[in-house]
């Protein structure tokens, strides 16, 4: 192969998966500010926090896709007295209190749903799962979008806005079951 052949065919492998670790880095990026932004959306029962001004953890269950971006996403947020907080597991316990657990790993996902089935925390899965947690990501045409099982929440005491669930590509509605 011709030495300008070969290097145009690198350049463009080179180019490609460049191109391809930026799409899944800002698609990560909008995942990390929309788990950021869900819970002013979400109504959690009191029994869901230590305190009045517990508070409000997202957990990250698994390999975790964000990184030091989640953590500067939601510094010095608040909902209404409960601080965003990040925590990283890698494995799921029981004795650990979240209020949103996402996961983007296959079996971790189901594990956690099947242990969080009746407890208010919001489940979030990521794109390509079979598991879907409360609330699923998916992306169409290169947009990160969302499900919602409302039912699943309601089950749970969870109320989600209209708000959020009017911006969701599908909701399991309440009483569908």
């Amino acid at each position: 192969m011709r030495p300008r052949l070969l290097l145009s065919v690198v350049l463009s492998a080179l180019l490609a998966t460049t191109a391809s670790l930026a799409q899944s880095s800002l698609e990560y990026a909008v995942k990390a500010a929309y788990l950021a932004k869900f819970a002013p959306f979400i109504e959690w029962p009191q029994s869901a926090f230590a305190g009045p001004a517990a508070p409000l953890t997202i957990c990250i269950l698994g390999p975790d896709p964000f990184g030091p971006e989640f953590d500067k996403a939601i510094a010095g947020q608040k909902d209404g007295d409960h601080p965003l907080v990040a925590r990283r597991m890698t494995a799921l316990d029981p004795a650990v209190t979240c209020q949103i657990l996402f996961s983007k790993d296959e079996a971790l996902a189901e594990q956690a749903l099947a242990e969080m089935k009746t407890r208010p925390v919001v489940t979030v899965t990521d794109s390509g799962l079979r598991a879907h947690g409360m609330i699923s990501f998916l992306v169409i045409d290169n947009h990160v979008r969302f499900d919602v099982d409302e039912a699943a929440a309601v089950s749970v005491n969870i109320d989600i806005s209209s708000k959020l669930l009017g911006l969701a590509h599908a909701v399991h509605q309440k009483g569908a079951r």
